[in-house]
């Protein structure tokens, strides 16, 4: 049996290997195989950042909004329960967002909450 040789085939998983490992330091940019086991590493920690993406960002609404429910005499618990009861439903993005770019909406909904916890 004849022996087959990659050529041209091989020459373009190469390539398009050491294209995604451009901007990496050392041999990682020059050498197949170290470049090669840099960027399967490297597509590992994207996939998984972009579900911890997601856990950060929302860490960082129930922050806002505890804060801007604490300037109301609510915790944040009691925030989401009050409005959970008063049946607003409004996700903790938005909710964040009014919290830092309208306050005035952000107090009217946790009085409406203080309503509904006290009734």
């Amino acid at each position: 049996m004849a022996r087959v040789k990659g050529g041209f085939v091989v020459r373009r998983r190469h390539k398009k290997v050491l294209k995604l490992a451009k901007g990496y330091f050392g041999s990682k940019h020059r050498i197949f195989k170290t470049a090669n086991e840099q960027v399967m590493k490297s597509l590992v920690y994207a996939y998984r950042d972009r579900r911890n993406t997601k856990r950060n960002f929302r860490r960082l609404w129930i922050v806002r909004i505890n804060a801007a429910a604490r300037q109301n005499g609510l915790s944040y618990n009691k925030l989401i329960h009050g409005l959970k009861l008063a049946g607003v439903d409004m996700n903790r993005k938005m909710l964040a967002d009014l919290a830092v770019n309208d306050i005035n909406a952000f107090n009217s909904l946790a009085t409406v909450a203080k309503g509904k916890i006290n009734a």
